[in-house]
């Protein structure tokens, strides 16, 4: 089963994206301080429940500290795989789909995201799988929770330089964001100083060579007490 809608999210998250006036890298001290102060609007139980509920009127900077917030909780861990990660994998080689196909990509995803709840690539097949089974209602929740994880990272960057790179709390998100945008991934990754994973991209009409990516918060992870 092939995920259709890069194309879709772009179109999406354009034009909250276009309201942005100019990137802002995330604070992480200041995020973690907010994230965990159970009397701040900002606490991330708070913005994660209202996550769960499809909240559309997130700001920006709540949906970053969500986003970049949820590094600072105990089942952050960016390079482990869900344990029902093979069984999506068979659901998703499946070459037919009917009712019980999307009913159980349904369930099995929503295992993996209880591991990671920001991956947009899963988001893309729950959409696709709740409109096969006519409940647009979930769908658009999950397009919402999308736009969220998009918003906040597309906030912190335009990739195109170490200075203004993208930041993300998972490789997978990397992969995810290029396609969202419209790029290919060009076949090379690179680590640059423990800092940065570069991706290089297809051949492109903006003649980009690749893009850079801040992956500060995963390494930081490893010396958490």
């Amino acid at each position: 089963m092939k995920p259709l809608f890069s194309f879709f999210f772009l179109l999406f998250t354009a034009g909250a994206f276009c309201q942005t006036e100019e990137f802002s890298k995330p604070d992480f001290k200041l995020i973690e301080k907010n994230v965990s102060d159970k009397k701040s609007p900002l606490y991330y139980n708070t913005l994660f429940e209202r996550y769960k509920k499809a909240d559309s009127t997130m700001t920006i900077e709540e949906k970053r500290h969500l986003y970049y917030g949820y590094s600072f909780q105990k089942d952050y861990s960016p390079y482990s795989i869900s344990d029902s990660q093979e069984d999506l994998n068979r659901v998703l080689q499946k070459q037919e789909a009917d009712k019980k196909t999307f009913e159980k990509l349904i369930k099995v995803s929503d295992k993996v995201l209880k591991d990671f709840p920001f991956s947009i690539r899963i988001k893309e097949y729950r959409i696709y799988a709740f409109k096969q089974l006519g409940k647009y209602k979930e769908a658009r929740a999950e397009e919402t929770q999308a736009s969220i994880i998009i918003d906040a990272i597309l906030s912190t960057g335009d990739g195109v330089t170490q200075e203004n790179s993208f930041y993300v709390i998972n490789t997978t998100n990397e992969y995810e964001i290029l396609d969202i945008l419209g790029f290919r991934f060009g076949g090379e990754q690179q680590l640059i100083e423990h800092k940065y994973d570069y991706l290089t991209l297809a051949e492109n009409s903006y003649q980009y060579k690749g893009f850079y990516f801040d992956v500060t918060r995963l390494f930081e992870s490893f010396n958490l007490d």
